[in-house]
Parts: C-alpha cells; structure tokens; sequence
C-alpha cells in the first residue's frame, strides 16, 4: 500500500545522500522512481540533488506553479517510487498534490527536509508534511559544537550566529550548523 513518508532533520544529516541512494536501490531492481527538488535550490544549479559528499543527480525543479501531481500522472512509464529533496520549501499546494499521488495513482512518496528554519519555525512544506504523512522519520546527526543531537539551524554570516532575517537563504556549511538547543541559545565563543 502507497503512503507518503516525511523523513526531516537538521542540516547535515544526510538528506539528500539518503535520497540518492534510495532512488539507486529501486532502480537497481528496475523499478523507475521520478526525483523532484526545489527550484530554489541553487547552490549547485536548479534540478539537482547535490549530496555534500559529492554525489549528485538531475532532478526535475519544483518551482511555484508546478503540479506535481500532474507531472508524475503524465509519465509513460510505471513509476515505483515519487522522491522529493528539499521539501520544507514546498508550498502548501504542493504536498497535498503529494498525497493526490499516493491516493490516487497508489505510488509511494517520500520527501525529505528540514522541519524547522533558523528562527525554529516550521517552514510551510514541512508544517503540511507534518499534517499529512502516514510516516515520519527523523533524521539525526550531531550539534557542530557537541556530541548531543543537532535538533536546530543556526544560520551564520561573518562568523557570528544570526536570528532573524529572511526565512530562506540558499547556503550550506557556510552559511548553517545543525545544533543542539544549548549552544543554539549559547554558542561557544571560540568556536564560531
């Protein structure tokens, strides 16, 4: 039975490599999977899923008036798997098109994210996510400054920790750190 999986997590852990090899393991049974991320998304180039290990994949750009629903109805072939990178910046519109595919044509989706932005609100993607998936998965990895959970994002600009601004700027290692909700508050001096 199809259903619509959101697996979250704070920067650097792993998303889009997770995402990469998911899409490897279905076609290494044949089974043809569709790739969509954020046409936002342009720290490598628009339609590509970049893992920071080097990995990377074509993917087809979710931009504000893209159905993605109609998208995958009109592919001419089976599909066995939808999957989303960078779905925090989905509109509200577009994961319930998520769940159109999965209750109407019966193919799985899963999408993957940030649960909450640098002020540690939802983003709209990741709030509807939340209301709709049949699964939720968190993705963990480790504070920049600690060994606790990375539970939050700091957004850094000229070494110093940043909290309010814009909700989305495009940026990697240089400009987030995945952070536990200490040093969130309480960064360390020195290592920032």
């Amino acid at each position: 039975m199809a259903q619509l999986f959101f697996r979250y997590g704070a920067m650097n852990s792993g998303k889009s490599i997770e995402i990469l090899k998911v899409a490897h393991n279905y076609e290494e049974q044949d089974k043809s999977v569709v790739l969509f991320t954020s046409g936002l998304d342009n720290r490598e180039e628009v339609g590509v899923i970049s893992s920071r290990i080097g990995i990377k994949r074509k993917a087809i750009p979710v931009n504000e008036d893209t159905d993605i629903f109609e998208e995958v109805k009109k592919m001419d072939k089976p599909i066995a798997c939808v999957l989303i990178d960078e779905a925090q910046f989905l509109k509200k519109e577009h994961v319930d098109q998520l769940a159109e595919i999965v209750d109407q044509l019966s193919i799985p989706v899963m999408a993957f994210g940030l649960k909450n932005d640098f002020m540690n609100q939802l983003f709209e993607g990741s709030e509807r996510l939340l209301i709709l998936a049949d699964k939720i998965e968190e993705m963990k990895t480790i504070c920049w400054f600690c060994h606790k959970k990375a539970i939050m994002n700091m957004r850094m600009h000229n070494g110093k920790p940043v909290y309010t601004g814009e909700q989305i700027v495009i940026g990697g290692n240089e400009s987030y750190y995945p952070v536990c909700r200490k040093h969130y508050h309480d960064p360390p001096v020195e290592s920032v």
